[in-house]
């Protein structure tokens, strides 16, 4: 869910819920989508552990094994961050799979 910090998010939502709850939206200009999902459905291709406190486990992925090289994935804010005081930070986990078909996160 969206928490009270502008952009903050911890992916405990249900099913595409998430891009409403988050604040975020697939690009429509872009190759393919981000989904969601859990350790429990992804299986031995998902993390180990997950950064939200309690018994949180969503996270959001991309499969790149079915994509072409220079084929983008991408997500958009849908919201304006209030102006900051000379500090701006961007702070996220991240996890890739290891396998040939893997490409390239750019934030």
């Amino acid at each position: 869910y969206y928490t009270t910090i502008p952009g903050s998010c911890n992916f405990e939502a249900e099913d595409q819920e998430w891009t409403t709850v988050c604040a975020l939206t697939q690009d429509p200009s872009d190759d393919f989508d981000w989904n969601i999902s859990n350790g429990a459905v992804m299986g031995q291709m998902a993390p180990d552990t997950d950064h939200t406190p309690g018994k949180g486990q969503h996270f959001l992925y991309v499969n790149s094994s079915a994509q072409k090289e220079g084929n983008r994935a991408r997500i958009v804010t849908t919201e304006l961050f209030p102006a900051s005081l000379g500090v701006c930070r961007v702070r996220f986990w991240f996890w890739m799979f290891a396998s040939r078909q893997a490409g390239v996160l750019k934030v």
